[in-house]
């Protein structure tokens, strides 16, 4: 922004401009032998270049069937099983934190599991320039960063205008599948994705937790403590 000081008279500064949506924050972390050795020899099979150019679905996994887009999978535990657990679906994963890109893939290496790709970019990006729209079978945002303090809630990734966004690369009946342990959160995500004329809730409220999406050990500890846990599942009209 220009110092004011310097403007001539009667003239105001410019705006700055507004920083675009992320889907991410960037974290720093340690990366383990195996998940070096992994980015090294199963990165270049399994992890797909981020291009402003649609990806072609079907050369990306040698078959037609039908995509879920993963965005921000951690370290990959659940995207795993649920490849696992969904074998004729092929699921792209999104994720930057480096050590989670590694772990995913020491886990379809152990596990031979054939029907992930990764994309170690932001999602917002790596959606806008490579996804084409109408094309993808279902979306999950599985405990995205709740942003707690009120004057970070602006920041959360389940807003409007991205949910918009999202919307445009779902299919006809494909399926938005968010889950989140925080309450404030879950109302939010509610709010939005029923405010959305092109989304309609699978239940009165939330969902029941599908039987695809494992319980994971954070959140089997939380329920044990008599915390919540909350799942939206809404389907493209």
């Amino acid at each position: 922004m220009s110092d004011p000081k310097d403007l001539p008279e009667g003239a105001q500064p410019a705006e700055a401009p507004r920083r675009a949506i992320k889907s991410f924050v960037t974290r720093a972390g340690r990366m383990g032998t195996g998940q070096i050795k992994a980015l090294a020899e199963l990165g270049p099979k399994f992890v797909l270049p981020y291009k402003p150019e649609r990806l072609d679905l079907a050369a990306t996994f040698g078959r037609s069937a039908p995509v879920v887009l993963e965005i921000g999978f951690g370290m990959g535990g659940a995207t795993a099983e649920i490849a696992q657990t969904l074998p004729d679906h092929d699921f792209i994963g999104c994720e930057v934190h480096e050590p989670g890109v590694g772990a995913l893939l020491k886990l379809i290496d152990e596990k031979q599991i054939g029907n992930i790709r990764i994309v170690q970019h932001d999602a917002v990006e790596m959606l806008r320039d490579m996804v084409g729209e109408g094309v993808l079978a279902g979306v999950h945002i599985f405990f995205p960063d709740p942003w707690h303090k009120k004057r970070h809630n602006k920041r959360r990734l389940i807003q409007p205008a991205f949910v918009a966004q999202l919307v445009q690369h779902l299919a006809p009946g494909g399926y938005l599948h968010c889950a989140t342990d925080w309450q404030p959160y879950a109302e939010q995500m509610l709010e939005v994705l029923s405010a959305e004329p092109q989304l309609q809730n699978t239940a009165a409220g939330y969902a029941d937790k599908p039987a695809y999406r494992p319980l994971t050990k954070f959140e089997a500890r939380g329920l044990r403590l008599g915390h919540g846990v909350w799942d939206l599942v809404f389907r493209k009209r």
